[in-house]
């Protein structure tokens, strides 16, 4: 059970704004329209915020949708904000490579790779 959802919406969108901020690691400015105002409210306030997983929980089950889709840019943004907030570490990212290459394929695991490898690179220079 949600302990949020009987939230007013202000309190969602605040609640969403912050968790978003959260999930990407940097963020979070509110924003127009009503696509955006669902996002906010519903999947990050709602969903991300659900009592029975961890955010590196979530976070973990969508890397292995994205890599299994093949949706490169959003990897690398969740990649990104995991080794940034700390919820996984290069080692770690090293290992989720090696396991989600055995399910989603040679290519998408080596391109994945590829992605870690960058982004490791990038964030011991900082």
């Amino acid at each position: 059970m949600n302990e949020h959802a009987d939230d007013t919406t202000p309190d969602r969108r605040i609640r969403g704004l912050e968790i978003m901020r959260q999930v990407n690691g940097e963020g979070g400015d509110d924003g127009p329209g009503d696509f955006f105002g669902m996002t906010v409210e519903h999947l990050f306030a709602d969903i991300w915020s659900r009592d029975g997983l961890s955010l590196r929980d979530r976070r973990l089950l969508l890397l292995g949708l994205l890599v299994g889709q093949g949706m490169g840019e959003e990897i690398e943004l969740q990649l990104d904000a995991a080794l940034r907030t700390g919820e996984l570490t290069p080692d770690e990212l090293r290992e989720i490579v090696i396991f989600l290459t055995h399910y989603a394929g040679w290519p998408r695991g080596a391109r994945l790779n590829t992605q870690v490898e960058e982004l490791i690179a990038r964030f011991m220079k900082d």
